[in-house]
C-alpha cells in the first residue's frame, strides 16, 4: 500500500531525529533475511545500545541529504536499513558480526562516521577494531613487554654468575 504524503513526512522526520542524534550510521543490505532472524540482530543490536530502523531508500536519501555530511554518500542497493548509535563503533561491530553469521544475508553497504560518510571499505575497517577491554589489555602488552625482556636478560645474567 503505498503512503501518503503525511506519512512520508513523518517518517523523514523520524529519520532526522535519529540522525541528529546519532554519531554513526551504519547502512545495511538485508537482503534475503528471515524476519525471525532481522528480529534477532535488532534484539542483540539493542543490548548494546544500537538503534535499527527500516524505511525506503528514497526516503532515507532524502533524510541524509538535508543532513548535510561531508563526503560522498554511498550507494543504498538492495533492501536498506540503517543502524545507529551514539557509540562511534558499535552499530559497524554488531552489524560486521551479523555480517560474518549471515553472509548472503546482511552486508555492511557504508555509512556515516562522526560526520562524514564513509564507504564500505571503511565501515568494514571501523568494525574490526577491538573492543575497548580488548583494547587495553595490548596497550599493557605493550608496555609490558621491555619490562618482561629487562627481566629475562637479568635472570640469564644471574644464572650465568652462578
Amino acid at each position: 500500500m503505498a503512503r501518503t504524503k503525511i506519512q512520508k513526512r513523518e517518517i523523514i522526520e523520524k529519520l532526522g531525529k535519529l540522525m541528529a542524534d546519532a554519531r554513526s550510521i551504519v547502512f545495511v543490505n538485508f537482503h534475503g533475511l528471515k524476519v525471525s532472524d532481522a528480529t534477532t540482530m535488532r534484539r542483540a543490536m539493542k543490548k548494546d545500545g544500537v538503534g535499527y530502523f527500516v524505511a525506503k531508500k528514497s526516503l532515507t536519501t532524502r533524510a541524509l541529504t538535508e543532513k548535510k555530511y561531508s563526503g560522498t554518500m554511498p550507494e543504498l542497493v538492495g533492501e536498506s536499513g540503517i543502524a545507529y548509535s551514539k557509540d562511534l563503533i558499535a552499530p559497524a561491530r554488531n552489524v560486521y558480526e551479523f555480517q560474518k553469521k549471515f553472509k548472503d544475508q546482511v552486508s555492511i553497504t557504508g555509512g556515516v562516521f562522526d560526520g562524514a560518510y564513509m564507504d564500505k571499505a571503511g565501515m568494514i575497517a571501523i568494525a574490526s577494531i577491538p573492543p575497548l577491554n580488548t583494547l587495553r589489555g595490548m596497550f599493557v602488552n605493550v608496555i609490558n613487554s621491555p619490562i618482561q625482556g629487562f627481566v629475562m636478560a637479568l635472570d640469564q645474567i644471574a644464572k650465568k654468575q652462578k
